[in-house]
This record gives C-alpha cells, structure tokens and sequence, in this order.
C-alpha cells in the first residue's frame, strides 16, 4: 500500500540537507544570545514525539555544552495556573504544529517573566512562534501522516546544531554535515529489518531500552511501535529497567535494544548477555559490526551524540513494516 508515513521516512535525508543549508544563521543567533545572557539553566517544553526530542536536548546540551537542562511540566503553567519562577533561564519550546495550548502557556508566561524564548515549530506562523523571542523552522514540510517522523529528526538535529553552536568543534560540526548521508544509510539498509519483524509480529508487549543519548530514541521508538501497530511497548532506560520492570522478562519476552558506539556501550552489551540469558528475545539496532544475535547493523559512521537521529529512522522503518506485516494502515492509527 502507499503510505505517507514511508514517503514521509524517505524524505528526511532531504529535510536534514536543507537543515544544514539554511537553519545555520537563526541557529547561531540563539546561541549568541545564550552566550550574552548567561541564563542559570534551560528549561524545555514539549509533549509527544517532541517531548523525547526534548530527552535528546538535555542530554547533549548537558554533556556537550555542560549547560544544565530541565524538563517542564507544562500541566504546571497550564491547567494549575502556576508560573513557576523561569524569568532568568532560556525556555525553548518544541511543536511540530506550534499550537500544543501547555507549550505556548508555557513560553508566554516565561515571556512575560523577561525569560529568552526560544520555539522549535514546523509552522513559523503559529502562536507558539508568536510566543517566542527567537523562532527555529523545523522547515521538514507538511506531515501528512499521523506518526511524526521527518519533524522528530529535524528537532533532534536543530538542538545538536545549537550544540555545535554554543561550543564549536571541527570534528563535530564536520560529523553533522554527514548526518544526511547516515540518514540515507538506514533506508539501504532496510531489508535488515525484517527480522526484527518476524520476530515481534505476534508480540502485543515488548520494551524498547536505551542509554544515555538513546533513552530519547527508546521513547520514541516505543511511541512509534504502540500508536501503528496497537503493541503495548515500554521504553525505559537500560538502567532503569533493571529496577523492577525486569520482572517482566520471561521466556521469549522480546526486547529491543539500541545500542551505540560510546561510553555506555559496554554497559549495555552487558545487561543485553544478562536479559538474554533470563530467556528474553533480545533484537538490536547497533552501529556495531560485533552485534549479536538478531541485529540490524547501521554503518553510518556517526559519533554517538548523533547515533539517535539515524536509529529513529530505523525505529520508524520497524513500525511502519510491523504494521503492514499486521495488516493495519500506519497513516491513520486509531484513537
């Protein structure tokens, strides 16, 4: 069948290379404006799919930039009528439409605190644009299918220019100019994913488990799994999952494991050997050539900071042919 949701998946290369080209100039005026204003942290607001690019935001602003990064309750400013004290932090918002009311509460009462505002929207015309100080266009085009994709990577890939900006490095900065290429990648390499299919057709619960970086892209992926293919699938922290929802793993319980070149890659490998060895069905999406078992293998060159944009692509790519393998239309999921 034709789906907007791959035609979507196939586009993001495109809208990563036009991201490069063009957002670099508004980009550089945000992080100028950090630099001058020195704000004691940054506050994001976002929900949904936009929420784990938040994820994403705090933990390569943290690491990257060692700027502390918190995450908002919009529920605060918005249905309780708080207006927790934000006037001297940077408060960025993120929303695909620019319309979420608790994202654009959020950034008017910053505003009105004398807070810099920062919006990351697919619509430059919307209230939430309005909203802000300094407006950064996704620019990914209408999205047409129901489950986000091409403004989820346009986020994650926005927030890691911002990084570059606010602390430049060739090695980085030479590292995002090849994040098309590694997009592209993916979509070669597809048919890998079949597997990873196969083997979770049947399942209607399974968890999704990442570290570091790639807790945003577990949540994601999760999100994308439950909203086409009706699988309840739990995204938590590698960490975390130890403390309690590993009483869930049982014989062919299947797990899908992200799993990513870096510091937290041996620690990840390790819980993988042990939750395999507790009879869970252990799949991975790595970026490296010694994965085992059930793997789908990414070569995409990538430090791990930029790992999570290329993953999600994979992660959207299992959900739309978990989907159609279910016989269900991927565009319009119910509810």
């Amino acid at each position: 069948m034709t789906s907007a949701f791959r035609a979507e998946i196939e586009e993001q290369p495109a809208v990563a290379e036009r991201l490069l080209a063009n957002a670099a100039g508004p980009i550089q005026g945000v992080a100028e404006a950090i630099r001058e204003r020195d704000p004691a942290a940054l506050v994001i607001a976002a929900r949904g799919t936009s929420d784990h690019a938040a994820t994403f935001g705090k933990y390569i602003l943290e690491i990257r930039n060692h700027l502390p990064v918190a995450l908002a309750a919009p529920s605060a400013f918005g249905i309780y009528g708080a207006s927790p004290r934000v006037g001297r932090l940077c408060v960025l918002g993120i929303s695909q439409s620019g319309a979420s009311v608790d994202i654009c509460t959020v950034l008017e009462r910053a505003a009105e605190q004398g807070a810099m505002t920062v919006a990351l929207t697919n619509d430059v015309g919307s209230r939430l644009a309005r909203a802000a100080e300094y407006v950064l266009d996704l620019g990914a085009g209408p999205e047409l299918s129901v489950p986000a994709s091409k403004t989820y990577t346009a986020s994650l890939l926005q927030l890691a220019m911002l990084s570059a900006a606010l602390d430049p490095d060739a090695e980085f900065e030479a590292a995002l100019r090849t994040v098309p290429e590694g997009l592209a990648t993916v979509l070669t390499a597809e048919a890998g994913i079949e597997p990873m299919v196969d083997a979770l057709l049947h399942s209607r619960r399974m968890a999704v488990l990442g570290r570091g970086y790639h807790l945003a892209t577990a949540e994601e992926v999760a999100l994308k799994i439950t909203e086409t293919c009706y699988s309840v699938a739990e995204a938590r922290s590698l960490a975390d999952f130890l403390h309690g929802p590993i009483a869930a793993v049982e014989a062919g319980f299947p797990l899908v494991l992200l799993e990513a070149g870096g510091p937290a890659l041996a620690q990840v490998r390790e819980l993988g050997t042990q939750l395999g060895g507790l009879g869970a069905s252990v799949l991975r999406i790595s970026d490296q050539e010694d994965a085992p078992g059930r793997s789908l293998i990414l070569n995409t060159g990538l430090p791990e900071s930029l790992t999570p944009l290329p993953f999600a692509v994979a992660g959207q790519l299992l959900a739309l042919r978990l989907a159609l393998a279910r016989g269900l239309d991927p565009d319009r999921p119910r509810g």
